[in-house]
């Protein structure tokens, strides 16, 4: 689900959860974990996070949670991916994201936190939260796109290119998808060559400086999804999903 190797340096974190690289608990806990680890290994100079298969990552896992008639798996998998984008952005050394193909919900919390995006040219992001009854994220797309196209995202469940976000300058850089890894190593090994102190205390005062608390944003966001779910609305879109009908509401 997810493996972690380390490369002259780098660090290489990989989600493989096929077929869409959906997580569920235990896999939120591990991403964060390997993102931990490598960011606390003293050889380490910088991390990239990618994935296999069809995208990069699509969010949590809607079968598990939808198997689940207790509040349990919900309550598990909102701390999980807390966890998950908290490992991110507070990662020792810097992190780069290579995202293939769609990047939807989580993925979007994990590339949101990251410090450079590199992308495949058929990426896409988006977030369908409100569409699955549910709430987040919003966070990580603002550091993306500007607040009313954020706003337009997320009530209709849109979706914005890699080469549309290259025009923001949010993403680095956009290649074909033979070549988005060997790009990031291409990025992450200028980076590995420099002082490994004066990066990580680079990344440090760069967190300092940021001018929205990520974390606390997005717990900030969570807070809604536990009170919709809480209520029949999002029991009802996620059985939908699951069902792929449309929902009774």
């Amino acid at each position: 689900m997810i493996r972690s190797e380390v490369r002259d340096h780098v660090a290489l974190v990989t989600i493989d959860n096929p077929p869409v690289n959906a997580l569920p608990v235990a896999g939120w806990f591990a991403l964060a974990d390997a993102v931990r680890s490598a960011g606390r290994d003293p050889d380490v100079r910088v991390v990239i996070v990618n994935a296999e298969g069809k995208g990069f990552q699509c969010g949590v896992d809607i079968k598990e949670l939808a198997a689940d008639p207790t509040k349990e798996t919900f309550v598990a998998v909102n701390r999980g991916c807390y966890e998950a984008f908290a490992a991110v952005y507070d990662c020792e050394v810097p992190v780069i994201a290579a995202v293939n193909g769609f990047c939807l919900g989580g993925g979007v919390g994990i590339a949101g936190n990251a410090d450079i995006v590199v992308a495949s040219d058929d990426a896409t992001f988006g977030l369908p939260e409100v569409d699955r009854g549910a709430l987040g994220v919003a966070t990580h797309l603002a550091r993306f796109v500007p607040a009313h196209k954020l706003r337009a995202m997320f009530f209709t469940g849109a979706t914005i290119t890699a080469a549309e976000l290259l025009a923001f300058g949010t993403v680095e850089r956009v290649v074909s998808r033979d070549q988005l890894l060997d790009t990031a190593f291409e990025i992450a090994n200028v980076i590995a060559k420099k002082s490994s102190l004066v990066i990580r205390r680079a990344k440090e005062s760069l967190n300092a400086i940021d001018p929205v608390d990520v974390k606390r944003s997005y717990r900030f966001e969570q807070g809604f999804t536990f009170e919709l779910n809480l209520s029949g609305d999002s029991d009802e879109l996620r059985q939908a999903f699951v069902d792929k009908r449309d929902a009774d509401l």
